[in-house]
């Protein structure tokens, strides 16, 4: 195992009219390298975003981001920064967690109703550093924790994570 590494998350994918916020963890190696989100190939996600939306899985970053954008869907981690040892969730150093300002974030996003989870580490991480603040200005939110779109979660059938994530952003 590799020593930790302080890691810093992308800005998010958002527009003023979103009406979904997909949340992550923190960017995995190859996305932090990348400047992208999810761009590990074996990470589901846009191929799941494509499907989905009907968007060309193979369009250019920009074009999946204006995808998401058009379907009023945006796309941010729960963490701004942290220490991690690999990409994998579990290893994220809980102690040094620095949550994005989500309270912000959703004053600027007034349309915003739904947030889903991509995980169960980020819905724990949101549940633990944020949930509190945010119920006191927003308890209308509704939560879906859905499959990881991650290549570490592969006990999950791409059919089954697709059924959730189709029935969670339609």
């Amino acid at each position: 195992m590799s020593s930790p590494r302080y890691l810093h998350s992308f800005p998010p994918i958002s527009t003023a009219t979103a009406e979904r916020l997909i949340l992550g963890t923190m960017p995995s190696t190859a996305s932090l390298a990348a400047g992208q989100y999810y761009a590990h190939p074996r990470n589901l996600f846009w191929r799941l975003m494509a499907e989905i939306l009907g968007f060309a899985p193979e369009a250019s970053y920009d074009e999946r981001r204006l995808a998401l954008q058009a379907a009023r869907i945006a796309v941010w981690d729960v963490v701004q920064c942290c220490t991690r040892t690999s990409s994998l969730d579990a290893d994220i150093d809980d102690t040094s967690v620095v949550p994005n300002d989500l309270v912000t974030f959703f004053a600027h996003h007034p349309h915003l109703h739904r947030v889903c989870f991509n995980g169960a580490k980020a819905n724990a991480i949101y549940r633990k550093h944020v949930a509190a603040r945010m119920h006191a200005v927003r308890p209308d939110l509704v939560y879906v924790q859905l499959p990881s779109t991650s290549p570490a979660n592969a006990a999950i059938s791409y059919a089954r994570k697709y059924a959730a994530w189709s029935a969670a952003l339609r």
